[in-house]
This record gives structure tokens, C-alpha cells and sequence, in this order.
């Protein structure tokens, strides 16, 4: 009876000891599930949509909204709708034909940081002239951080200054790493926009597209650009005597050969005075098509939009179509049914149901999965 009654506290005190441990090493379910979503990347899809006349619509819901990845349904975690505010990266190139035209720029993005809604807030990001390795060189300036404060952004703009380069690739990684370094706060994620007025021609930085491109698809930014038509200007100066013509840096000839004749058995020539027209004239067409299509690209899958203006006269209305479209944008979110850490580009797709008819979305079109 005693070794009966001694194993039978035995045995109570094992089931105990082995559900405490059970409870110890299994979380409840919502912690479970927090778990997850912390080690998963939340996806943030910026989304604008249009009736059949371009009109934006403006009053739907969650459950309008469907999003596939890589045509698998995915559940929607977040959704802003279009009165969620919006970060903005406003980027300003100050080199090149836009010399003569600084306060136009000035008061052009002046205009479009008051035509933005109460709660924006922005930074301004502009090109000066600087030093690397000893060298006097065009660097990019983080002029102001986020801020809704319209008038330290007033002071900001009135430091922007001319640059005798284009940093335009390193002003974008300025971006990622030191305006939105930072994980976005509740009421702004997925509502991170650059918008950035240039010709998209660099020519001094030290980064590339191709890290610019993969960091903005990690960070989820929607990219604007309005697009200057500079090619003409640069053109015109860039024949002739080469001591007084407008010139390429030697890093936009390297780009030049190694983007569209990197198998070319050619003398590639690094030195300016070293090309003739015909050489000068091509490398100046090539590298405009790069621009554009690299600001197309960037626009493109992040659901942005790329504004093309012949000149700076045009940047004002520009930049007005710019930040009426930021006020009409939905942010939705989702955790990725796919865990693998993988790093593959994965294609989104998101469909609208119970819309008007001949409804027309613009939307993130892929991201980037995590790594390990």
C-alpha cells in the first residue's frame, strides 16, 4: 500500500513537472504568433486607384482589396486608407543647366512642401559641393530630417546650393540610411515616399543603381521623380574644344563602357580630351537612356510615377501632381505566406472587388525577400 501510494506521487509530480516544462518552452498563441511576425518582413504595398476616367476613388475599404504573391492569395495585415499622412525624401539636383535657376527650384518645392497635407513630414536632401580623399568633388546633403515644421523646412531650402557635380546615386542611398534609417512609426508605414527632382544623370557618386535599387525594394519606399530634360543644354556645350567644353566625370565614361560595350576589344578611352564628337555625342544619348530607364524602373515597381518637364518652369505644376497623388495613395500590408529567406524577387499583384467598373490600380509590383 505504501509503494503504492509513494509511485503514485511519484507519477503526479512527473505530469506536473512535464507540463510546467511544456508551458515553459511553448508560447500561448498570440505570442506565438507575435514571434512570427517579428522575424517576418511586413510587406508595405503603396496603392493608388483611378475610376475609368483617372479619378482617384477614394472611400474603399480593406476588403476591397485582394494581394497575390507569386499568384498565391496573401491575408492583408494593414491597411491605411488615403487620410494616413506620408514621410517624404524630397531630393533636389542642383547641378548641371540647373544653375541658373536655383530659386526656381527653391520656390518650386517650397510650393510643394505647402501643398502637402497637416501631419506630412519631410526632409530635404540636396547636392553641394565638397571634399572626398582630398579632392573637391559634389557630395550629397542631408539638409533637415523629417519634420512637419514648415518653417525650419523654409530655412532648410534656403541652404541648398549649386553643386559642381551630380551625386545623384549616393542622394538616393542618403535616403535609406539617414532619412529613414529609422523603422517607420505605426502611422506611417508603408507611407515612405522619395520624390527627387533631377535628370537622373550621375556622374560622382561613389554607390550604384543596382545597390540603390535593392535597398529602396527592401525599405518599401514609393519613388517620384520629376524627370528634367537637361540632354539638349548638355549637348550644346558638350562639342568642340574640349578645355571649354561641358565634359564627362571619368566615372560616367567608365559607366558608359561597361554598361553598353563590356565584351568591346576597343581602346577605351577614360580621359575626355581623348573622345571625339562622335564618341561624345553617344555617350551622352546612352547615358540619358540609363536614366530613364532607371527611374522608370525604380517608379515602376514601387507604384510610384515619373514626371517628365522640359525645363524648371515646369517643376511647379510637377510637383503639384506629385503631392496631390502622395493624399490619394492606400497602404496596404501583409506577412508573407512564403518564409523561405531566400532573397528572391517575388512579383505582388493586388486586384480590387466590388469597384466601379474599368477601375485602374497602380500598385508595388515586387519586393525583395530577407535573407538570412
Amino acid at each position: 500500500m505504501r509503494f503504492r501510494m509513494l509511485f503514485l506521487v511519484l507519477f503526479l509530480s512527473f505530469v506536473f513537472s512535464a507540463d510546467v516544462f511544456s508551458q515553459d518552452k511553448t508560447p500561448p498563441t498570440d505570442e506565438a504568433d507575435e514571434i512570427l511576425k517579428i522575424d517576418t518582413q511586413l510587406v508595405d504595398v503603396p496603392v493608388v486607384v483611378t475610376d475609368k476616367n483617372g479619378t482617384p476613388l477614394l472611400n474603399l475599404k480593406k476588403n476591397n482589396f485582394t494581394i497575390f504573391e507569386d499568384g498565391v492569395k496573401q491575408e492583408l495585415s494593414d491597411f491605411a486608407a488615403t487620410n494616413a499622412p506620408f514621410e517624404v525624401a524630397l531630393v533636389l539636383d542642383t547641378s548641371g543647366s540647373t544653375r541658373s535657376d536655383l530659386s526656381l527650384i527653391q520656390r518650386a518645392a517650397e510650393n510643394f512642401i505647402a501643398s502637402l497635407r497637416k501631419g506630412d513630414r519631410v526632409s530635404v536632401v540636396s547636392f553641394d559641393t565638397g571634399a572626398r580623399n582630398g579632392k573637391k568633388t559634389a557630395v550629397s546633403r542631408v539638409l533637415t530630417g523629417l519634420t512637419d515644421d514648415r518653417l525650419k523646412l523654409k530655412n532648410a531650402l534656403a541652404e541648398v546650393k549649386l553643386s559642381n557635380g551630380t551625386p545623384y546615386y549616393d542622394g538616393l542611398l542618403d535616403v535609406v540610411e539617414k532619412v529613414f534609417s529609422e523603422p517607420a512609426k505605426d502611422e506611417f508605414r508603408g507611407r515612405r515616399a522619395l520624390v527627387a527632382l533631377s535628370d537622373g544623370v550621375d556622374s560622382t557618386s561613389v554607390t550604384d543603381f543596382a545597390e540603390v535599387r535593392e535597398r529602396f525594394e527592401q525599405a518599401g519606399i514609393v519613388s517620384y521623380f520629376i524627370q528634367v530634360d537637361t540632354r539638349d543644354f548638355f549637348e550644346e556645350n558638350l562639342l568642340g574644344d574640349c578645355e571649354v567644353a561641358m565634359r564627362f566625370s571619368s566615372a560616367q565614361i567608365k559607366r558608359y563602357y561597361r554598361t553598353f560595350y563590356p565584351k568591346s576589344k576597343i581602346e577605351k578611352v577614360s580621359n575626355f580630351c581623348g573622345l571625339g564628337d562622335f564618341e561624345r555625342l553617344d555617350i551622352s544619348k546612352r547615358l540619358y537612356e540609363l536614366a530613364d530607364f532607371e527611374m522608370q524602373k525604380m517608379a515602376k515597381t514601387s507604384g510610384g510615377k515619373v514626371f517628365p518637364v522640359v525645363d524648371l518652369s515646369e517643376a511647379r505644376n510637377a510637383f503639384s501632381k506629385v503631392a496631390d497623388e502622395i493624399g490619394k495613395k492606400y497602404s496596404l500590408g501583409y506577412y508573407s505566406s512564403n518564409e523561405k529567406r531566400d532573397g528572391t524577387e517575388r512579383k505582388i499583384k493586388v486586384t480590387l472587388k466590388g469597384a466601379p467598373a474599368g477601375a485602374q490600380i497602380r500598385a508595388r509590383e515586387s519586393y525583395a525577400a530577407p535573407t538570412n
